[in-house]
């Protein structure tokens, strides 16, 4: 029997076999190097490669501040919006010939024509970011999500929103598209109403959405909330009336401000024409311009109650004393000094109910130039009164130091300075206080601010007593009775300077406290250029301001104190010059 013969060598297949398993054991030996080296040697590496593709610092956008009422009705509140921006580099590797139907439906959100558009989009070529549309109504984000359109997206913003609209336009302000204070007290309080916006470190997609927030790196801070010293309940009502003698004594414009003589918080502040807030086509400069603050104009007769009291503070005269007013008109330096009729032999309160200009230039001449004088200055005349509103006048008290007895006159029955209607309220206000004049603020205070006084207790009420005889019967105020309420103010129509005369334009005042017994609020009504039949401050000025005090003293729970029950004397008096 035969045997097979051992081989003598290693099969050719078996030695394919570890040919192969060497091959494979030293390539996964050299993957699993190369493996380690890539994750421990070239990991920084490649994770900031990684980083410099994906990983961005993005925004974290903040919304300002909310600005409310003292009474936290709120005025001007953020609101979320999208935006639309454009990546043109990622445009143009995409879509360089412009051509989808997507483009042209862009073109018609960003308000421009298919042609138009995509010109602006080639000259803007090679730019990272640049801005197609901003605040977007939530429709048209979504319609823009649809189209799909490479390198277009879509970026959280805030848009400011003003409820109140055109009442409190003026006094409030806006923002720009950029969110930043433009005009009114956004303006005034940019800094703290915008906040800081924040940071994070995020992770994006190829179509760059966010996929991972990988960190904070600076936490967002709102903008901090103001509370404004304003009741929009009287606010409201102020608007309509001056709104309505505006429009129907066919006005250039018109102003009013109210002041809380407690504390010399502005309570209403309006100024006409008005505008929407929240319409950028409606922002026009002959509209945005706040009369009350930033035009100054001759005050006319509200400026007698001052010459009276400086005449009763410098002791030339007591409330008694008689001012002798015949023939009604009155000779200084060539000049004549007139009343609309001889009003005779007059008190000193008498001429304020007449409002005599023969009487008040009397008491002008009877004292000196620092005398006559000091009461203007000390109620806040000449200087702005730092309420901090953008581009507040501080109207105009310059005087020649050798002036003439004429120009002294003039001055006594309210031409030859300007004021603001602001200035006029809180002048008004300081009387009403009894002499203390407290700063003005625009921001609701949070305890009775030091006033100073400026003015003796004694003559403060002795003018305001005056007062009281303008609205009653007699004299050329009484358009402003109250029922209920004793009203002391004065009137003031003055005719405008035009090219270094007067013309036959005229500007009217109605300056007021109330109640007599216990004053609470201090208001002025201001309209410029009336052109109906009625233009004296009594006819047009007057009226306004007895509806809203009305309305005012009535939501401010303040007690009446008119014992006598009267009907509203819808008839002026028509005497007078006022």
């Amino acid at each position: 029997m035969s045997h097979a013969r051992k081989p003598t060598s290693i099969p050719l297949g078996r030695g394919r076999y570890y040919v192969l398993m060497v091959t494979l054991a030293t390539a996964f030996l050299g993957l699993f190097a190369r493996a380690a080296y890539l994750q421990v040697d070239e990991s920084k590496v490649l994770h900031g490669k990684a980083d410099s593709r994906s990983v961005r610092n993005k925004k974290i956008v903040t919304h300002r501040g909310v600005i409310t009422d003292r009474n936290g009705i709120e005025l001007a509140v953020s609101v979320p919006v999208k935006s639309v921006w454009v990546d043109m580099t990622k445009v143009m590797e995409k879509s360089p010939l412009l051509s989808e139907d997507g483009w042209n439906r862009l073109a018609v959100i960003a308000d421009k024509k298919p042609k138009q558009f995509k010109q602006w989009m080639v000259k803007r070529k090679g730019r990272r970011f640049a801005w197609v549309a901003r605040h977007l109504d939530p429709k048209t984000a979504s319609l823009i999500k649809t189209l799909d359109l490479p390198g277009v997206y879509l970026q959280n913003e805030f848009r400011r929103y003003y409820p109140s609209a055109e009442i409190t336009a003026h006094l409030v302000g806006f923002t720009d598209v950029d969110d930043k204070g433009r005009e009114g007290l956004e303006k005034s309080y940019n800094d703290l109403l915008s906040g800081e916006s924040g940071q994070e470190k995020v992770r994006l997609d190829l179509q760059r959405r966010v996929i991972e927030q990988e960190e904070v790196i600076k936490v967002a801070e709102k903008g901090l909330d103001l509370k404004l010293s304003i009741d929009s309940r009287i606010q409201a009502i102020a608007y309509k009336a001056l709104k309505t003698a505006v429009l129907k004594h066919k006005a250039r414009s018109g102003a009013l401000v109210m002041l809380d003589v407690d504390s010399g918080e502005v309570l209403a502040l309006i100024s006409q024409p008005s505008y929407n807030p929240n319409r950028f086509d409606s922002r026009y400069p002959r509209f945005t311009r706040n009369s009350a603050f930033v035009d100054s104009y001759e005050p006319g007769s509200t400026a007698k109650p001052f010459t009276v009291a400086s005449a009763l503070e410098s002791g030339v005269v007591s409330p008694s004393s008689k001012i002798n007013t015949s023939p009604g008109r009155y000779r200084l330096n060539g000049y004549w000094v007139k009343d609309s009729r001889n009003h005779g032999l007059l008190n000193v309160s008498g001429v304020l109910q007449k409002s005599s200009n023969v009487g008040v230039s009397k008491l002008a001449q009877m004292m000196t130039n620092e005398e006559f004088l000091r009461t203007f200055y000390q109620v806040g005349f000449g200087v702005d009164t730092a309420s901090g509103f953008p581009g507040e006048s501080a109207g105009r008290m310059n005087f020649r130091d050798n002036w003439s007895a004429i120009e002294k006159a003039n001055v006594s029955f309210g031409y030859g300075f300007m004021v603001t209607p602001v200035q006029l309220a809180q002048a008004y206000a300081v009387l009403g206080a009894y002499g203390v004049k407290r700063p003005l603020s625009l921001i609701r205070n949070t305890g009775v601010p030091q006033g100073e006084q400026v003015l003796s207790r004694k003559v403060s009420k002795q003018v305001i007593n005056m007062m009281e005889t303008v609205v009653a019967k007699g004299g050329t105020g009484t358009k402003a009775k109250v029922f209920g309420y004793r009203i002391a103010g004065k009137t003031g129509t003055a005719r405008k300077a035009e090219a270094g005369s007067y013309g036959d334009q005229y500007t009217v005042f109605f300056a007021g406290i109330a109640p007599v017994s216990d004053p609470k609020i201090a208001m002025v009504v201001f309209v410029n250029e009336p052109n109906s039949e009625e233009y004296y401050a009594g006819d047009v000025a007057a009226p306004v301001f007895a509806k809203v005090a009305e309305e005012a003293l009535r939501l401010l729970n303040v007690k009446p104190d008119q014992k006598e029950n009267y009907a509203v004397n819808v008839k002026a008096a028509g005497d007078g010059n006022g």
